[in-house]
């Protein structure tokens, strides 16, 4: 297996391959990104199309607002999402999904569900774990 030396904002060499099991790949900060679960409710927030900050703080309950700016930040960054300021007054800002953080929406979902689907296993799991 080829390992990687890290180099912030640049691809692996010729014939290398991203791999975030090793420690220095780059390719594990945005494995950090789009495993946060912020990150991942923001995403699936925006699934319908674009809104502003108060709105996914409204539908991403529990998030604080410097969570929320930090990870828009972030997803901006990264190419994720897309932050358009509209030149009014109040200001205006719209968070929108780029064709690449459209791109993220099945795996997340498919997390999502999961985790639905199986948390009263889990919860189960948890309490005979305590019991014992």
């Amino acid at each position: 297996m080829t390992q990687l030396v890290s180099r912030p904002l640049r691809g692996p060499a010729r014939g290398e391959v991203w791999d975030p099991f090793f420690r220095h790949c780059p390719s594990r900060e945005l494995l950090d990104t789009i495993g946060d679960k912020w990150a991942m409710l923001i995403l699936l927030s925006l699934e319908h199309g674009p809104l502003r900050n108060g709105e996914i703080r409204n539908r991403v309950d529990g998030i604080s607002p410097k969570m929320l700016t930090h990870r828009l930040g972030v997803l901006a960054e990264d190419g994720l999402i897309t932050r358009t300021s509209h030149g009014e007054v109040p200001p205006r800002v719209d968070y929108e999904l780029t064709e690449l953080g459209a791109s993220v929406l099945e795996p997340a979902r498919a997390l999502y569900h999961w985790t639905v689907e199986h948390m009263d296993d889990v919860v189960a799991h948890r309490t005979d774990e305590a019991e014992t």
